[in-house]
């Protein structure tokens, strides 16, 4: 069955124009291969797809640089020269940007002044009392956010305080025997504790401690550390 005339436009589906084109540029290739084995033809093909993918054909006797050479000189052009002058040409506007920028940044910080005018200076002022007025903001909402954490951070531990107030309460009208001590005191049976910062504790008093209390059978020692 022969193939019906293929309309020579654009095709709209996407995945159907990146099958015929990657069947066209194989048989593209194709050809150019044995045009260059049947013809000692030097040929060079360098195409890209719709999604700027590269795909290069070069005959294997030459390089894309000795095939582009040729091209130069058969055509008497220079294509290299023309690059490198527009390199040069973007490299100088470069250094110009750089170097105004530096000058600008010598006059923020008081120097390479005497060239300007009243209005460069009055310029350079109102643009020195913006940049101010953002540091300053930006210095302002730090500081706020540090005060805010450290003030979480204080809640938390009040939080904290409160809690061991109340366990210490609930102990004590469980047990009577607990009470409050200093514990700045030699109680070096404490162990853990003697020789730190003073600090209040909940203890299980011994009888030889407290005259008059009894606490019970054993003489065990039970701390709660209520302020760090």
């Amino acid at each position: 069955m022969a193939r019906g005339k293929i309309q020579i436009k654009r095709i709209e589906n996407s995945t159907n124009r990146q099958v015929t084109y990657s069947k066209r540029r194989n048989g593209l290739f194709k050809k150019a291969n044995e045009l260059t084995v049947l013809c000692d033809a030097k040929v060079s093909i360098i195409m890209f797809s719709s999604t700027g993918k590269l795909h290069e054909f070069i005959s294997p006797s030459i390089s894309t640089k000795t095939m582009f050479d040729q091209y130069q000189k058969t055509l008497g052009i220079d294509l290299w020269n023309s690059h490198y002058e527009r390199m040069q040409e973007n490299l100088k506007k470069l250094k110009d940007i750089n170097r105004k920028f530096r000058r600008e940044i010598r006059q923020r910080t008081g120097e390479s002044l005497n060239d300007l005018s009243y209005e460069d200076l009055l310029r350079l002022h109102e643009n020195m009392e913006i940049s101010l007025k953002i540091i300053r903001d930006r210095k302002n909402k730090v500081l706020s956010n540090q005060i805010e954490t450290y003030k979480k951070k204080l809640r938390n531990v009040e939080e904290i305080h409160r809690n061991l107030l109340h366990d210490f309460e609930i102990t004590r009208e469980e047990d009577p025997h607990y009470g409050l001590v200093d514990n700045g005191g030699d109680y070096d049976s404490v162990l853990g504790f003697s020789g730190g910062p003073p600090r209040i504790l909940a203890l299980r008093l011994q009888p030889n401690m407290q005259p008059g209390l009894h606490a019970g059978p054993g003489s065990d020692l039970t701390t709660y550390a209520l302020l760090e």
